[in-house]
């Protein structure tokens, strides 16, 4: 079957990596419902089991989480998957850290709290340059 929808935008497949489950699991059904493919993973390694198993469009990383921090994931993610976009998300207070992301690669970061439209943006931004 061909794809008649050649000059529609596709839906942008994304790896949200937050080990908070609860805020996760709103953020992900709020860009589910703005056309945007969503898949969760609630630690670093369950991020690196799920980007061995599928490809994304981006990924969005919180800095802050238990098991092991967005730079250890950033890092890991840009050897599997070097073009892979990367966005850090990070707390106040945080944004030198968040810095030292975007020197190690990744597409861009956002301060918590953030609003939607604004990841929404840096995600498109991020999907386009993978293209």
């Amino acid at each position: 079957m061909s794809d008649g929808n050649k000059g529609q935008s596709r839906q942008i497949k994304i790896l949200l990596v937050d080990d908070e489950e609860g805020y996760v699991n709103v953020l992900a059904k709020r860009m589910t419902k703005r056309q945007v493919e969503v898949s969760v993973a609630l630690s670093g390694s369950e991020a690196i089991q799920t980007l061995r198993k599928k490809d994304f469009d981006v990924a969005v990383v919180d800095l802050k989480m238990e098991d092991m921090d967005g730079i250890e994931v950033l890092k890991i993610f840009k050897k599997m998957d070097p073009e892979l976009p990367v966005v850090m998300l990070t707390g106040h207070g945080s944004e030198k850290a968040a810095r030292d992301g975007l020197a190690l690669g990744a597409f861009d970061y956002l301060t918590k709290p953030y609003d939607l439209e604004d990841l929404l943006a840096v995600i498109t931004k991020a999907a386009e340059r993978k293209e």
